[in-house]
């Protein structure tokens, strides 16, 4: 298969060792070690069953890397290598849809975030290349996942599994379909930002797990990656989804709740490295909804799971019986502490607001 594929991007198979590389559920990736030196690559099979039309996800990496050139030029933009047919993509009917890309030396990338100064560097970066594309037409992007954050569908979706969905599961899960019902409001508020001309529509990345970021040596953050969900959105869904992400101690996978919670700390790194970026490129009203961003993609998520556990687990599927409705759960229970803690999180947000992002970086900059 490699051959076949690699040859496309004027490479040679038996040149490279290829393994397995990366925790990422969509898409397959390898990395292609040289045998002779320290070149190598990344190379991806990008989803088609998720992503309908790859061809989008290439054609807005290339409008993004053509305006940071211009406008931009020091940042680190890691660009797809080109076929020998001058396209940023392979497609073969049989094999795929495959890109490759440089792999960047003396870098590395964290699947969980362990410490408040590894918050701070990826809220740093995500809020780096929303700022520098803070001149570009978020509008030219093509959308590569159609309704990707629209907690209102979201809700729709919940509602009609209520209807339609499996009778005993719904009855078991009584006392969490309530608490999400309780919490419409989550939604409401969704639909009023759409409307208030004082949230601006800006280039998002969707997708900020600190994955998705490149550290050096020192876990210093070099630049984001995984530009696929790179969309026209709101900082709500950056924010949000480091807010779901980098919070608790214990991911969604955990059926103890006990160990789900807000550490504040990680709370107050996210903020400030967010700020440091953003802080001149946001309006007065949406920094007051810092603390609704995590609510409305920890929502969203709850809404998603219990749908699907309703739904007979069709869309995220289960290792076993009732696994989406202890997902659903988990992220219940972060909503929860965010929601018993938000006085003490306003308050954090407040106080990094007063200061300079000269500031906030220095705080971090041991």
């Amino acid at each position: 298969m490699f051959e076949k594929i690699l040859e496309a991007f004027s490479l040679a198979a038996n040149d490279f060792t290829i393994v397995p590389f990366g925790t990422g559920l969509i898409n397959h990736t390898w990395k292609l070690q040289s045998n002779t030196s320290k070149e190598a690559y990344i190379l991806q099979r990008v989803n088609h069953t998720v992503f309908k039309h790859p061809e989008d996800i290439t054609f807005n990496i290339r409008l993004i890397e053509t305006y940071l050139q211009q406008h931009a030029p020091d940042y680190l933009f890691i660009a797809p290598v080109p076929t020998i047919n001058n396209t940023d993509y392979y497609f073969d009917k049989q094999l795929g849809f495959f890109r490759v890309f440089p792999f960047l030396h003396n870098s590395h990338s964290i699947d969980v975030v362990h410490l408040p100064q590894q918050a701070f560097e990826a809220a740093r970066q995500f809020a780096l290349f929303t700022k520098l594309l803070s001149g570009f037409n978020a509008e030219q992007l093509k959308i590569t996942l159609p309704n990707f954050h629209d907690i209102s569908l979201r809700f729709n979706d919940f509602n009609k599994a209520l209807q339609n969905g499996n009778r005993q599961r719904i009855d078991q899960s009584k006392d969490s379909i309530d608490y999400l019902l309780q919490q419409e409001y989550i939604v409401h508020t969704f639909e009023a930002i759409k409307k208030n001309p004082h949230f601006k529509v800006r280039v998002t990345h969707h997708d900020t797990k600190i994955s998705n970021v490149l550290f050096d040596a020192s876990d210093k953050g070099l630049c984001v990656i995984d530009l696929d969900t790179v969309m026209p959105g709101y900082f709500i869904s950056d924010i949000g989804d480091m807010m779901r992400t980098y919070l608790s101690p214990a991911n969604e996978e955990e059926a103890d709740f006990s160990k789900v919670r807000i550490r504040e700390d990680f709370f107050r790194a996210i903020i400030v490295g967010y700020l440091s970026e953003m802080k001149n490129e946001l309006t007065a009203e949406e920094k007051e909804y810092f603390v609704y961003a995590a609510k409305y993609l920890v929502y969203m998520q709850a809404l998603r799971f219990l749908t699907d556990h309703i739904n007979n687990d069709v869309y995220y599927g289960a290792k076993y019986e009732g696994h989406n409705l202890v997902r659903a759960n988990n992220q219940i229970a972060l909503l929860n502490d965010i929601t018993k803690k938000k006085d003490i999180l306003n308050r954090i947000v407040q106080a990094c607001l007063k200061e300079t992002p000269a500031q906030m970086l220095q705080e971090f900059s041991a």
